[in-house]
């Protein structure tokens, strides 16, 4: 016997507001720090207005997958555009990696010949950059916890927000010292930041595009939950993965000798919700083993 339940889970949160305000702001701030990076001669200024770009394609990946999760499904695209939430997260922190590489590279070179820059202007320009990223990181805060990809955003915003301090610690330092090679130095250092934030996002991202069972889920306490139940002799075929950055879904063969009545998978597949916050399951019932083929 093959039983299927699914419930509908809540809709996700509407953040075009904050992908629109924090787009136009971090677009506006990038122009701002490349032309006083540029004038200044301010490596500092251009690392960090480097990261801001990213920040800026990958607030724009996130919208267009943010958007494209609420699009419903088709015959040809059962589960809709859900992973493509998976996906921007997977780009945004992967590009972040690429530009971070570049900037050490850049960094490391003038080193070996450093160049004066004026303090007093990287700090007023990394002053703003912390009220815009500070500000748009505030934006997606409440929906950090729930959606990788509104933790993406928020993880950057705030990573903006931090990073510019350090950039103002740098200006400060170069007008106290008029030491040229604080410049490199402070760029290296926000590299090794940014790096640190985005390998987590990436691992996070690729293991769900591989369809790893999400962090939020312990896989362990499923099965022994799902074995536990009344009637349930194993458990095999046991799958979790995410299906978007929000939604999380299972399929399990349930080896129960003596059956189950009507109830039993639309009750599991509640408490599968309540438990785990798995909103998608699958389970099928079977009489014996003869029907598992994928057991782990």
């Amino acid at each position: 016997m093959h039983d299927h339940s699914q419930c509908d889970h809540h809709k996700p949160a509407n953040y075009n507001t904050a992908f629109a305000v924090g787009v136009s702001l971090n677009a506006i701030f990038v122009v701002l720090e490349i032309s006083y990076g540029i004038a200044t001669r301010s490596l500092s200024l251009l690392a960090d207005a480097g990261h801001n770009v990213g920040d800026v394609l990958g607030l724009l990946m996130g919208w267009g997958a943010a958007f494209l999760a609420t699009r419903p499904p088709t015959t040809r695209r059962t589960y809709g555009y859900r992973r493509s939430s998976i996906l921007a997260a997977l780009a945004n922190s992967s590009l972040l990696l690429v530009a971070v590489g570049a900037i050490a590279w850049e960094a490391v070179q003038r080193l070996s010949e450093p160049v004066p820059v004026p303090g007093s202007i990287v700090m007023a320009i990394a002053g703003v950059g912390i009220v815009v990223n500070g500000g748009t990181a505030l934006m997606f805060v409440r929906g950090r916890k729930d959606d990788l990809n509104i933790e993406g955003a928020y993880l950057h915003m705030l990573m903006d927000a931090i990073v510019a301090g350090g950039v103002v610690l740098a200006g400060l330092a170069m007008n106290l010292t008029h030491a040229a090679w604080i410049d490199p130095i402070s760029s290296l250092a926000i590299v090794a930041l940014i790096a640190m934030g985005s390998w987590k996002l990436l691992r996070r991202s690729f293991d769900l595009a591989i369809d790893a069972v999400p962090d939020a889920v312990d896989p362990t306490a499923v099965r022994a939950y799902l074995e536990t139940r009344a009637g349930v002799q194993a458990v095999a075929d046991l799958h979790i993965w995410g299906m978007s950055t929000t939604e999380i879904a299972l399929t399990a063969h349930l080896v129960m000798p003596a059956g189950c009545n009507d109830d039993f998978v639309a009750n599991l597949s509640h408490e599968l919700i309540h438990e785990f916050g798995i909103s998608h399951s699958t389970i099928q019932i079977d009489r014996d083993h003869s029907g598992c083929t994928l057991s782990v």
